[in-house]
């Protein structure tokens, strides 16, 4: 196995599968890289309550031969950004354009760890089941409700019957309907939603197929789903405390999903 010349923290928000422990670690790492870069997998381990050989199963998982070809890593992604930060602020000293390119920063990695969690095969299977579906609806909850209009009304172009709908009432009465031809799209960051949990039985009592845009594969929703597709979500690195999960990697999927049928895939 190689040293991976991909970024550590592009891999850390990929969407890359990881047991609880494993994910304790990601966040941990997450929510101080400056001295996760540092730090001995031992001081790493006991911040966040796993234990080294977790830390080093991580590092294993994500591609590196060891923690330390991992820290370098790291260390590089965190000097690139003092970097990139430096020369901005020496360009124009001023704090709305730092946080500008803070933000153009993140969302360019977020955008470049969907594309590269896109599993091939899940891809091609979720374009059979988009195909070969009579009827899609999308559901969506809260700040995601747009993402699945949208969707519907990209789809719909291609021909498709595609519906949406802001009422909750609703999409759970039209799951109902739902056939073994039919398939429903979901489209949850968290994949943790009571909701849209039961219009997916729903759907599944009926036979029909299961995609899911989410950021957790380990989630309720994911766990009834035929087909996952990943979305990155960074703004653990953009906002301290509570915040919405991006709408930009979601979105993004969609628009892949449409090309590709755009394109005959």
């Amino acid at each position: 196995m190689g040293e991976t010349p991909m970024s550590a923290l592009t891999l850390l928000c990929s969407g890359i599968q990881l047991y609880s422990a494993e994910q304790r670690i990601a966040d941990c790492i997450l929510a101080d890289v400056k001295w996760a870069a540092s730090a001995t997998s031992a001081e790493l381990a006991r911040q966040s309550q796993a234990s080294e050989a977790t830390v080093t199963r991580l590092c294993h998982k994500l591609g590196f031969e060891s923690y330390r070809k991992f820290q370098l890593a790291l260390a590089r992604d965190v000097m690139e950004q003092q970097e990139a930060e430096k020369s901005h602020a020496a360009a124009q000293p001023d704090r709305m354009r730092s946080i500008l390119q803070k933000f153009l920063v993140n969302k360019q990695e977020e955008v470049r760890a969907t594309v590269q969690a896109l599993d091939a095969d899940q891809l091609r299977a979720a374009l059979a089941c988009l195909n070969a579906a009579h009827v899609v609806e999308v559901a969506a909850a809260s700040h995601n409700l747009s993402i699945a209009l949208e969707a519907s009304v990209k789809f719909g172009s291609l021909g498709k019957r595609c519906v949406a709908s802001a009422i909750p009432e609703k999409t759970r009465a039209f799951a109902a309907t739902l056939t073994k031809n039919d398939l429903l799209l979901v489209i949850s960051g968290t994949g943790r939603n009571p909701a849209l949990e039961e219009v997916a039985r729903l759907a599944r009592e009926n036979g029909a197929a299961i995609l899911l845009i989410t950021s957790a594969r380990h989630s309720p929703l994911a766990q009834q789903a035929d087909h996952v597709l990943l979305a990155s979500n960074r703004e653990q690195r953009l906002v301290v405390g509570d915040h919405a999960p991006s709408q930009l990697s979601a979105l993004l999927v969609i628009e892949v999903l449409y090309y590709l049928m755009l394109l005959g895939e």
